[in-house]
């Protein structure tokens, strides 16, 4: 969800303290979770995938295409899709770019290494498969976690609970009575994804297409995420309550627009951010596998995957 890496390290800064984050060597990838999806054909292409970094894969492998700028990884699902679909050269195009929002499918991105030309000319009436995994960015989510990330940290620094008993001290700079911040970016993100997949539709009539949403990035026992997400309890469940809600409305406009929707939260549960290292689908602040921080790594990516196979295959 984040412009690039370097944003992503550079906005770790909580109470002075800066907290370091360092890409490990791919030695330390953890292994392959892939299911094993088979297909007795490839499908039809050409397939375009659209989206920001969740989908881009930023740090996973060595960047591939261009603009640089935009962090998109050979190792990413969309690619790992199209391999399976036996899709290649003119028949997989990525388009996808860290730090997209919806705006940035229809108008220029820039990085800070190039600009991404708009990702819906990608599309044509050619096109048959289509993914979409964007709407993080619109909500500010990146930033709703940097903030949650700085008062956490006070948090603890002023003993976890033991002199103030409020335990999700970033939620109240969102949540006031009935208003709620980031629940009404949600709702505006909704309304502009609903046009963004009508021009896709516009575009690539004949095209199958899927709404991706987020994996899980944090876990359901609020208790287990301090060390490695220094977030206040309370704010733990705030913060998976919002990324829950905009999966929400993910699934909500995809139906309501007639398009498939890929649920990678569910595969996901039980590898978030603060699950063992061999294990996790996104990686903490500090990633001991190759990824951004607060990232899918190549397992989660993979994971990604999965759940676009098998929502295709479903279809079929």
């Amino acid at each position: 969800m984040k412009t690039s890496v370097q944003a992503g390290v550079a906005g770790l800064l909580a109470c002075g303290t800066l907290l370091t984050v360092v890409l490990v060597t791919r030695d330390g990838d953890g292994g392959d979770d892939h299911t094993g999806i088979a297909y007795s054909a490839p499908s039809k292409g050409p397939y375009v995938a659209l989206g920001d970094s969740y989908t881009a894969g930023p740090g996973i492998t060595d960047p591939t295409g261009t603009p640089a700028g935009c962090d998109r990884s050979a190792g990413n699902y969309p690619a790992l899709v199209a391999a399976e679909l036996g899709l290649r050269g003119g028949k997989f195009r990525d388009v996808s770019c860290s730090g997209a929002t919806t705006a940035d499918l229809t108008t220029h991105q820039n990085t800070d290494d190039g600009t991404n030309p708009p990702q819906l000319r990608a599309l044509s009436s050619e096109t048959r498969l289509v993914t979409v995994g964007i709407g993080g960015n619109d909500i500010g989510f990146g930033s709703v976690i940097k903030r949650c990330v700085a008062m956490g940290a006070l948090y603890r620094l002023t003993g976890s609970g033991k002199y103030f008993t409020e335990d999700a001290p970033c939620e109240r700079n969102y949540v006031n009575g009935d208003s709620d911040k980031v629940k009404q970016k949600i709702a505006t993100a909704g309304d502009r994804l609903t046009r963004v997949l009508t021009e896709v539709r516009r575009r690539a009539p004949e095209a199958r297409v899927y709404v991706v949403s987020y994996p899980a990035i944090l876990p359901s026992d609020s208790a287990d995420c301090g060390r490695e997400m220094s977030l206040a309890p309370g704010d733990v469940t705030f913060l998976r309550e919002k990324e829950q809600q905009l999966n929400t409305m993910l699934r909500q406009r995809a139906s309501e627009a007639g398009a498939g929707y890929v649920d990678t939260y569910t595969p996901s549960a039980g590898h978030n951010a603060c699950t063992a290292k061999a294990t996790r689908w996104i990686e903490p602040l500090a990633p001991q596998n190759p990824a951004a921080p607060v990232h899918p790594n190549a397992r989660g990516e993979r994971g990604m995957a999965d759940a676009v196979l098998r929502t295709i295959k479903s279809a079929l």
